[in-house]
C-alpha cells in the first residue's frame, strides 16, 4: 500500500503551477488592481465578480461565498477531487514525478478514481484516432469528406473511429493496466455475456472535454445501416461525465469566448467543426441534451457578464429547433449577456451552410441580429389567429406571461411595448400594465426570490468599487462581530493585509505587536496564526512558504478563509509604501495604548479609596508612561515604535 505524497513534492507542485493559469481554465480573469485578478465565482451564482486571485501569493478568495485557498484547494473543490488526486493531476501538468513516503513513483494502483478515468479516456481517444486510419474506417473518412472535413480537420478535433468488433478497445485498455471495473465505470465498456465489451462499435468518435481540457466522454455517430442503435450515442453518466455540465468544443473555444465576449451555441459536433474552420472559433454545442442552467454557468464564467457580452444560438428552422429556442429563452434571464438567435437560409445548419455557401456564410450567420426574446415572442404569437379579437387575446395571455419573467423592469417594459406591436394591440400601456400585473402575481406567489437588481446589476459592493463589505466569519470566534465602519477594525484589517501581502513594509515592528492589540476577535486569530508561522519577517525571504505556514497554523476553515481573504484583498490606499504601512502600524499601536490607559484609569475609579498606596503609585506611574508614549507616537510616528 503506497503512502502519503512527499511534503517537498507537494510544495514543488504548489510552486510550479501558477494559480492564475489553473483558474483561467475555468473562468475569465481580469485585472482587479494591486496585482490581483477577478472573475465570476465558480462556486456560487453572482452577477458582479467578487472572486479574486493573487498570482504572487498563489491564493484565491471569494468575497461573496468566502471560499479560498491555494491552487490545490481550488482544483479539489471545483473538480471534486481528493488531496492526493489533485496533487497527482497538477504534478502531471507540471511534469513533476511524485515520491511517496513508503517508496514508489506514481504507481497506477494508488491514483485516484477521477485521474484513472481521465487517463482511460485519453488512451481511448488515441486508440480511436489511430483506428480512423485503418481500412475498416474508410466509411468514417468518407463521412467526414462528404461534410467538408479533411484529415487536418479530423486531427485538429481529434476525431476517431471505434472498430466494429466486440472488444477491441476493451482489450487494448486492459493491456494498458486498466481494470474491468474502471472500464465499466468510465462508460467506455459495458457488461457483456462473457465480460466487458466495447460500448462504441463501428462509429465515428468525437472526444468531449471539460473546461480544463481533460477528455471525459465521447459522442459517437452511426455510420452503417445495420447498426440498430441511435443515430448519436453518447457516454452515459459517469463520475467524470455529466451531460448537463459539458459543452463540446469548450476546450478549444474558451480563450476566444473570453477574449471576444461572445459565444455561439450550435446543435451538433459537425456544426462546431464547421464554425471553427470557418473562423467562428467561439462555437460550442451541448452533448445530447437541451441547453440548460449548468451550461449557462459555464459560459457566464467565461463571458464575465460584461455589458458587451453576446450569446448567439443557431438552431435549425424546423419545429424541434424552434422548441429549443423557446427553452433557451426560458433561461435567458440567467445571462447578463445579450442573447440572439440565428437561423440559416432554408433552415440549414452551419455544417450544411458551409458546404453550400462557404465560410463567409457561416461567419455571417454568427453575427447577432434577432434578439432571442423577439424570436421567442414571434413563435408564440404566430400560433394564433391575430385577425380575431379572441386570437389576439389568447396570444397576449401566453406571451405576456413570458415577458413577465424578465426581471429588469426597464427591459420588461420595452419588450412589453414590442409585444403590443406584434399582437396588434394599439393600447401599449394596456399591455405594459398586463405584463406588470402578471409579474406581481408571480412574486406574490413566491415564484421570484432572486435578486431583482437586473442584469449585471450591482450587488453589495465595498468602497471604491472593491469587494463587498464583509461581516465576521462569526462561528469560529467569540466576542463582538466585525464592524468595518469601526475605524479600529478597518485599520487592523489593513495592517494584517500588509503583514500578509507586503511583510517587508511592516517588519520587524509588526512582529512585536501582541495578539491583544487587535480588538476584533477574527483579526486576533489571524495575528496568532502569523505569530505561530514565525512572524511576518518570514515572508520577506519566501513569500509563498510564509503564507502556507500561516494557513497551516489556522485552527479551522473559518480562520483559514479569512487569511486567504486578507491575502488577496486590494488595499484601500492608492500608494502602498512605507509611509502607508507606518501610518497603520502607529494607529493600531496608539489605539492599544489609549485602551490600556482607559483600562487602568477605570480600575482606579472603581477601587476608589480602597486601593493600596503602593498600587496607586504604580498605576499612576503606568498611566504617565503610557501617556508620554502616546504623545511620542503622535509626534514621531514609526520612529517611536
Amino acid at each position: 500500500m503506497a503512502g502519503r505524497i512527499n511534503d517537498d513534492d507537494v510544495k514543488a507542485v504548489r510552486d510550479a503551477v501558477p494559480i492564475d493559469a489553473v483558474v483561467s481554465e475555468y473562468l475569465q480573469l481580469r485585472n482587479a488592481g494591486g496585482g490581483n485578478l477577478k472573475g465570476l465565482c465558480p462556486f456560487h451564482d453572482e452577477k458582479s465578480p467578487s472572486f479574486q486571485v493573487s498570482p504572487s501569493k498563489g491564493l484565491f478568495h471569494c468575497f461573496g461565498c468566502q471560499e479560498g485557498g491555494d491552487t490545490i484547494a481550488f482544483v479539489m473543490k471545483i473538480d471534486h477531487l481528493s488531496f492526493s488526486e489533485t496533487v497527482e493531476r497538477l504534478a502531471a501538468k507540471a511534469g513533476i514525478t511524485l515520491r511517496y513516503e513508503e517508496g514508489g513513483y506514481n504507481p497506477s494502483h494508488q491514483r485516484g478514481e477521477r485521474i484513472r478515468l481521465i487517463e482511460a479516456h485519453q488512451a481511448a481517444a488515441e486508440f480511436y484516432v489511430r483506428a480512423l486510419e485503418s481500412p475498416e474506417a474508410e466509411i468514417a473518412r468518407a463521412f467526414l469528406a462528404e461534410r467538408g472535413f479533411d484529415q487536418e480537420a479530423a486531427t485538429h478535433f481529434r476525431v476517431g473511429y471505434s472498430p466494429a468488433g466486440w472488444d477491441h478497445l476493451t482489450r487494448y485498455l486492459r493491456g494498458k493496466g486498466f481494470s474491468d471495473k474502471e472500464l465499466i465505470t468510465s462508460g467506455l465498456s459495458q457488461d457483456g455475456r462473457r465480460g466487458p465489451i466495447d460500448r462504441f462499435r463501428g462509429r465515428l468518435m468525437w472526444p468531449i472535454s471539460d473546461t480544463a481540457g481533460d477528455i471525459v466522454g465521447f459522442g459517437a455517430r452511426k455510420l452503417r445501416d445495420d447498426d440498430n442503435g441511435p443515430k448519436y450515442l453518447n457516454t452515459p453518466e459517469t463520475p467524470v461525465y455529466k451531460k448537463s455540465q459539458v459543452l463540446y468544443g469548450i476546450d478549444l473555444a474558451k480563450k476566444d469566448i473570453a477574449k471576444a465576449s461572445r459565444a455561439v451555441v450550435v446543435e451538433g459536433y459537425t456544426d462546431v467543426m464547421a464554425c471553427h474552420l470557418a473562423g467562428v472559433t467561439t462555437a460550442i454545442a451541448t452533448c445530447g441534451t437541451a441547453f440548460g442552467n449548468d451550461h449557462i454557468k459555464i459560459l457566464r464564467r467565461l463571458l464575465m457578464d460584461n455589458g458587451s457580452a453576446r450569446v448567439i444560438f443557431t438552431f435549425d428552422g424546423d419545429s424541434a429547433g424552434q422548441k429549443a429556442a423557446l427553452r433557451a429563452f426560458e433561461d435567458d434571464q440567467k445571462f447578463a449577456a445579450e442573447t440572439y438567435i440565428a437561423i440559416a437560409p432554408d433552415g440549414m445548419d452551419p455544417c450544411d451552410l458551409r458546404l453550400v455557401k462557404g465560410d463567409d456564410a457561416v461567419r455571417d450567420l454568427a453575427e447577432p441580429r434577432t434578439p432571442l426574446f423577439e424570436f421567442a415572442l414571434r413563435q408564440i404569437v404566430g400560433r394564433y389567429d391575430l385577425e380575431t379579437p379572441a386570437g389576439r387575446a389568447a396570444a397576449l395571455d401566453e406571451a405576456a406571461a413570458v415577458v413577465a419573467k424578465i426581471k429588469t423592469s426597464s427591459v420588461q417594459r420595452e419588450v412589453a411595448v414590442q409585444l403590443a406591436g406584434l399582437v396588434g394591440i394599439l393600447d401599449q400601456e394596456f399591455v405594459v400594465h398586463r405584463v406588470a400585473q402578471l409579474a406581481r402575481w408571480a412574486r406574490d406567489k413566491g415564484g421570484d426570490h432572486q435578486d431583482r437588481g437586473g442584469r449585471g446589476g450591482p450587488q453589495g459592493r465595498g468602497p471604491r468599487g472593491g469587494p463587498p463589505q464583509q461581516t465576521a466569519p462569526a462561528p469560529a470566534f467569540s466576542g463582538p462581530a466585525l464592524n468595518l465602519r469601526s475605524p479600529a477594525h478597518r485599520t487592523e484589517r489593513e495592517l494584517l493585509k500588509l503583514a500578509l501581502q507586503r511583510p517587508a513594509l511592516v517588519s520587524p515592528a509588526f512582529d512585536a505587536y501582541g495578539v491583544d492589540e487587535f480588538t476584533a476577535p477574527p483579526y486576533a486569530a489571524v495575528r496568532r496564526c502569523i505569530e505561530e508561522a514565525g512572524g511576518a519577517e518570514q515572508g520577506i525571504t519566501d513569500d509563498r512558504a510564509y503564507l502556507g505556514a500561516v494557513l497551516d497554523a489556522a485552527p479551522d476553515n473559518t480562520v483559514r478563509n479569512l487569511v486567504t481573504e486578507l491575502a488577496v484583498e486590494v488595499f484601500h490606499g492608492r500608494t502602498i509604501d512605507e509611509t502607508y504601512a507606518g501610518m497603520h502600524l502607529v494607529h493600531v499601536r496608539l489605539r492599544a495604548v489609549d485602551r490600556r490607559i482607559a483600562d487602568v484609569q477605570s480600575s482606579l475609579a472603581r477601587l476608589g479609596n480602597h486601593v493600596a498606596p503602593q498600587d496607586l503609585a504604580a498605576a499612576q506611574n503606568e498611566v504617565w508612561v503610557l501617556q508620554q508614549y502616546a504623545q511620542t507616537l503622535r509626534a514621531h510616528g514609526t520612529a517611536a515604535l
